[in-house]
């Protein structure tokens, strides 16, 4: 299995990647000539953190990868990258920077909601293009919904629906919530709520983590435990929801009854825990590698281009997925109508068809939510495996018109009611 298992190694630096704003290398001034046919994409990140193994320095080389494929259809792709560690400061700042000194046009994936949120702000402000991809908030096509912006991937809603719903169908009708304590925690809790309620189930209590920086999570289960609820839902991701579950297995939690809700879990995650402590876990994806035909051809193509990770998962995926689309907008429209207004080629990205090796045929909302089917799939047992990466098997597919939250219901300001 050690094919699978993806390397936590902090990466402090990388060529053309930064570690923050004021590390940022310069990029190379554009003459007006090579301005008028060069777009510039920026794939902002974690790539040293807790979730930097889910996308990080993948995530740039799938953006990389779509822009090789599109090819040469009349201008150049330029394809910028930095570090924003988690904090909405140095995303916003990198933003900013990347906008009004290096002539980037569009800003791809973007982890860690509370990050996505406020570089939300700022493509609007700059009426620049953004696709979200690695955020997982439903408030980006809800509350905060942008007419810059396209949630690409997955959200809260998508996941709480899945996840949490297919939890209670099996018989979990009471919960309580370790929620990680900034805005993409709170809304996967949220969500998840909604539907537990509104299956007839109870919430009995939740405990709220700090983010970033913990990985002890004894007293957080020791309070779950004392709720006596029959499943503890893990409002979170990565790093922490792997500790979680290590930790619960350790305590003997899962040998006494209590079911784990891991409300947003990836294939790497998985072969970080093995599949001897994970199996059983249910967990929704919007890609799987292993899925069908069409996504196991889209892997054997890019997965030579990985570099820490030896199959892409749905955020991975996203970023080559957004980075074709876009780029197909701007051939439809030419570089210099692309360039005059974010909103107007999201306009046109909405109006357009998507298709791409990865997720197939799809469209985009006028809230900016992009429909995809989800996957609820199980971790299976160690001897279920056939292989490295062979982890999951499909439950129950969510079609892409009923994954995602009704647009009525979002509180967009872009959708008339």
């Amino acid at each position: 299995m050690t094919d699978a298992a993806p390397t936590r190694r902090k990466l402090l630096a990388t060529a053309g990647v930064a570690v923050g704003a004021s590390l940022m290398p310069m990029v190379p001034k554009l003459s007006k000539a090579q301005a008028a046919n060069t777009i510039r994409i920026g794939v902002l990140n974690d790539q040293s953190g807790i979730y930097s193994y889910l996308a990080g320095v993948d995530g740039v080389a799938m953006a990389q990868a779509a822009a090789a494929e599109f090819g040469n259809r009349g201008f150049t792709v330029e394809i910028l990258s930095a570090d924003h560690q988690n904090k909405p400061d140095v995303g916003v700042n990198i933003a900013r920077q990347w906008i009004d000194r290096d002539g980037v046009e569009m800003i791809i994936d973007v982890p860690t909601s509370s990050v996505g949120l406020a570089v939300n702000q700022v493509m609007r402000e700059k009426n620049k293009v953004y696709v979200n991809v690695g955020s997982a908030t439903s408030d980006l096509t809800g509350a905060q919904c942008s007419p810059n912006t396209v949630h690409w991937v997955y959200d809260t809603y998508m996941l709480a629906k899945s996840t949490g719903g297919a939890t209670v169908r099996a018989g979990g009708d009471t919960w309580f919530f370790i929620t990680a304590d900034y805005a993409f925690g709170h809304a996967l809790e949220r969500d998840t709520k909604r539907f537990v309620e509104a299956a007839g189930g109870r919430v009995l209590g939740q405990v709220r983590t700090p983010f970033p920086g913990t990985s002890d999570f004894s007293s957080f289960l020791v309070q779950a435990q004392a709720s006596r609820a029959k499943v503890i839902g893990l409002a979170n991701a990565g790093g922490d929801t792997t500790n979680c579950i290590k930790q619960a297995a350790e305590f003997g939690l899962t040998r006494r009854g209590v079911k784990l809700a891991a409300l947003l879990m990836f294939v790497q995650d998985v072969g970080a825990l093995g599949l001897q402590t994970a199996q059983g876990l249910v967990m929704t994806e919007s890609f799987y590698w292993d899925l069908n035909d069409r996504t196991r051809a889209f892997t054997q193509k890019v997965r030579g281009r990985l570099q820490r990770n030896g199959v892409p998962n749905m955020v991975t995926a996203g970023n080559y997925s957004g980075t074709l689309h876009y780029l197909k907008t701007v051939a439809e429209m030419g570089v210099a109508q692309a360039r005059v207004s974010g909103v107007e080629t999201v306009n046109k990205m909405k109006a357009m068809p998507v298709e791409d090796e990865a997720f197939g045929r799809s469209t985009i909302r006028p809230d900016g939510r992009r429909l995809i089917p989800s996957y609820l799939f199980e971790v299976k047992k160690p001897e279920e495996s056939k292989g490295p990466w062979d982890f999951l098997k499909l439950l129950q597919t969510t079609p892409a018109d009923e994954a995602f939250r009704p647009m009525a219901e979002g509180g967009c300001s872009l959708v008339r009611s």
